[in-house]
């Protein structure tokens, strides 16, 4: 195979670019690069055996202005010519075949890089600049140079952006320096800018990137001061103060102004004209050059000389009276009170405050704070405290005080108020309840307690009436002056029929406005009833160790009027009986333990004592009764069993014996409810619903219901055809009729055949008939053997069964 041959050689590019207009700076050519097929056709290789034709490379370049480029190539002069380039496009074609062994001669030119910096030549620099200068006149030329070639030697001009070069511009291209159209410059406002001026290359490659590169300088532009600022006050406004006493040629104050020109500033000269201060400039020689105004305020000075005065309708008055009712509603204007207040100064000497100086904070003032003169108005703020019952009248001063004033002048005025009384309150007890005790023997019309009720009000306002009511009342009066409590005159009071009395007093002024009190009235119990026994003589049967129990009673309504104490007067024979003083409960002295004691101490065979037995109150004076016990002494061995020792003892209880009677019965009912529910429940689980019936027939005939209206029978016709049985559990009693007489409620409808089975035969259809009797299903019927039962009417019978006792169940559940 041949080896491929490349021809190195070296060209002069040429790249213009055509305009109509002057062109500032060259175009160049993009470096992209050796293996780039276009650019500047640097270190570009080509094979020797490239077709003649082939384009082989595209010239890419550009112009800084923007402007159309064109490309060409050129020669030494007797060189061959193996390409050509098209102006516009910039395409290369090879147009002679190459040999690399051929000799050619070739000139190789350096390409320049962008590796040098734009350099100032005249910056910086200092440049003064009058402030009168008009806007968008140039002021100065930057000039820059850039030992570059191409793009990489073009420079444009920038300012650097800041408050400095707001005012200036420059041109990109010639870097003239211009004043912004618009812009104006002030030596008063700014005396020095500082404007700093950037210069940039086109940019261009270097080390295979591109390379843009740029340098900045500082020029200090001072500002030339002219005469185009009129002169101005210093420290306006102005304003003056006279005191109304000053005398004429007195000095006010000082006045001061300024040439506006700073750099150069001409005299001043003051004058006043037509009430206004005018300054005036003039020029070295004396002509006037500019002026200008301002205004001067001056204020006449008041002096504290007077104090606050308080006036009523006929002029100066220091004491203001006026009668009222008590208790005026809150927030109410008080307007008996026609005064005025009044501090003839002006500004703070007339600035003073008001304030109202009494009992509590019954009264307000309004306005608080005064400033010449103002309408004074006093308003209730507490009504509850302005009560006649407390104050018959009031006193107020009413206090003005100048506020920012040295002296602090003053003035004060008397407020009476004289209060008038309104029925605002309602008697009162001097109690809430009230508590009395009489005796149960008191005669009619006898006093019981006296209640006393105020009431502060004057005049007949505070009169009181009492009155009485309520349901314990009916036995009581009452004086509705006095308010003294006293018994009915047919009132007859008794402990023991009722002790306890509750009722109202009322106690009501003329307007009707009133009070309650309740009142406990307690009859007192007298010892006049002796205790009582039930019978005169009693019979008792003591046995041996236990006691027997006597009791009286006293109808007197407390202790210790009906308290009793027992205790035995006589028996025979003496010392062997024992009484509890406070029960009545009566033993045998504990020595004697058997019946061979007590026989021996007594003759009689049937041993019976007679005891006479005394109840006594501790009332005062006091009272007794006696009575007459008979006890039967005898053993509890003679009684079989506790129940008669317990009947024995309890045979003069009888509520004793009932008790125990009725709490052995309750017993055996919770029992007897207690084992029934049980049984019930057992029952209840076990009856439950099994089918178990299989009923095989064949050739079922027909079978006619006839079901009978209340009172008759239900009767099954059956057919003549009998069919074999095959039942397992069928509840039919052998020989019962099949026509029944059936309760009430009536029975369903008879059930209907169930259908044939897939494929089977009508003899072999089997019938599964639930029963509510299907627990028994393991104990089989006895069958009437003389008798053949049809299995249809057996079956439908059953079923009407079930149907029936479901029904039965669910009615009783």
């Amino acid at each position: 195979m041949k080896n491929v041959k490349k021809l190195h050689f070296s060209l002069l590019l040429v790249l213009v670019h055509v305009c109509f207009a002057q062109a500032d700076y060259a175009p160049f050519f993009y470096d992209n690069g050796p293996y780039s097929s276009n650019g500047n056709l640097a270190l570009f290789s080509l094979t020797e055996d490239t077709p003649v034709g082939t384009e082989i490379y595209t010239l890419n370049g550009t112009d800084p202005e923007g402007q159309e480029v064109r490309y060409g190539l050129s020669f030494e002069p007797g060189a061959k010519e193996y390409f050509r380039v098209e102006p516009k496009s910039g395409n290369i074609t090879l147009v002679e075949q190459l040999d690399r062994e051929v000799t050619e001669k070739v000139t190789v030119f350096v390409m320049d890089a962008n590796d040098e910096r734009p350099v100032f030549k005249n910056l910086p620099s200092f440049l003064d600049v009058p402030e009168n200068s008009e806007c968008g006149s140039s002021i100065y030329k930057v000039l820059a140079v850039d030992r570059d070639t191409g793009s990489g030697g073009s420079i444009t001009f920038y300012l650097q952006t800041n408050g400095q070069s707001s005012k200036f511009a420059i041109d990109r291209h010639s870097g003239v320096l211009r004043i912004k159209p618009g812009e104006m410059l002030d030596y008063e406002r700014s005396t020095t800018h500082f404007i700093t001026v950037v210069a940039k290359d086109g940019g261009g490659n270097y080390n295979g990137k591109e390379q843009v590169m740029s340098s900045s300088a500082t020029l200090t532009i001072n500002v030339i001061d002219t005469q185009d600022t009129p002169p101005s006050f210093v420290g306006t406004p102005y304003f003056g103060y006279v005191y109304e006493v000053s005398v004429p040629g007195s000095e006010i104050f000082t006045v001061f102004a300024k040439d506006g020109d700073l750099g150069m500033p001409k005299p001043i000269h003051y004058s006043l004209e037509n009430g206004k201060h005018q300054q005036l400039s003039s020029s070295p020689e004396g002509n006037l050059m500019d002026y200008g105004f301002t205004t001067v305020v001056i204020r006449v000075v008041d002096l504290n000389n007077h104090p606050p005065t308080f006036y009523g309708e006929n002029g100066p008055q220091n004491m203001f009276e006026m009668t009222m009712y008590e208790h005026p509603p809150e927030g109410e204007i008080i307007r008996g009170l026609k005064i005025t207040v009044n501090d003839s100064d002006q500004g703070s000497n007339a600035k003073f405050n008001l304030r109202l100086i009494g009992p509590g904070r019954m009264l307000r003032v309004v306005p608080q704070t005064v400033l010449n003169e103002a309408q004074v108005t006093i308003l209730v703020e507490d009504s509850a405290a302005m009560d006649y019952e407390k104050f018959h009248f009031l006193t107020f001063k009413l206090l003005a005080v100048e506020m920012d004033t040295p002296e602090r002048f003053s003035a004060t005025a008397d407020i009476v108020i004289h209060l008038l009384d309104t029925n605002d309150n309602a008697p009162k007890f001097s109690s809430v309840y009230y508590i009395a005790r009489i005796p149960e023997n008191s005669p009619g019309n006898s006093n019981v307690v006296s209640v006393t009720a105020t009431d502060p009000d004057s005049g007949f306002w505070g009169e009181v009436k009492y009155s009485i009511y309520g349901s314990g009342a009916d036995l009581f009066l009452i004086h509705s002056a006095s308010g003294i409590i006293y018994t009915q005159p047919w009132a007859s009071l008794d402990a023991e029929v009722k002790s306890k009395y509750n009722f109202y007093v009322k106690a009501e002024d003329a307007e009707g406005k009133y009070s309650l009190a309740e009142v406990f009235v307690t009859v007192l119990d007298l010892n006049d009833h002796p205790p009582e026994f039930n019978e005169n003589f009693l019979e008792k049967t003591m046995i041996i160790g236990a006691l027997v129990k006597i009791e009286a009673q006293d109808d007197d309504a407390e202790g210790p009027n009906n308290v009793i104490e027992y205790s035995i007067m006589k028996t025979d024979p003496e010392n062997i009986f024992d009484i509890n003083a406070d029960t009545g409960e009566i033993k045998l002295k504990s020595y004697i333990k058997s019946m061979d004691i007590v026989q021996n101490i007594t003759k009689q065979n049937d041993c019976t004592w007679s005891v006479v037995v005394q109840a006594q109150d501790r009332g005062s004076p006091s009272f007794s009764t006696t009575t007459v016990v008979k006890i039967d002494i005898t053993e509890a061995t003679q009684h079989r069993g506790p129940w008669a020792s317990f009947f024995v003892q309890s045979r003069d209880k009888p509520l004793h014996i009932l008790g125990m009677i009725a709490g052995v019965i309750s017993l055996m009912v919770v029992v007897t409810v207690f084992i029934s529910t049980i049984m019930f429940m057992r029952n209840k689980k076990s009856n439950r619903i099994l089918p178990h019936r299989r009923i095989r027939r064949r050739n079922k005939p027909p079978v006619t219901f006839k079901f009978p209206n209340s009172g008759e029978k239900l009767l099954i016709q059956e057919p003549e055809v009998m069919v074999g049985v095959n039942c397992s559990n069928c509840n039919i009693a052998s020989g019962h009729p099949l026509g029944r007489h059936w309760p009430p409620p009536p029975p369903p409808n008879a059930p209907a055949l169930p259908p044939l089975l897939p494929g089977g035969r009508p003899g072999d259809r089997q019938w599964v008939v639930p029963t509510v009797l299907g627990t028994v299903a393991q104990i089989k019927p006895k069958r009437n053997r003389n008798r053949p039962v049809d299995s249809v009417n057996a079956a439908l019978v059953s079923e009407l069964k079930m149907r029936l006792d479901q029904r039965r169940l669910a009615n009783c559940s």
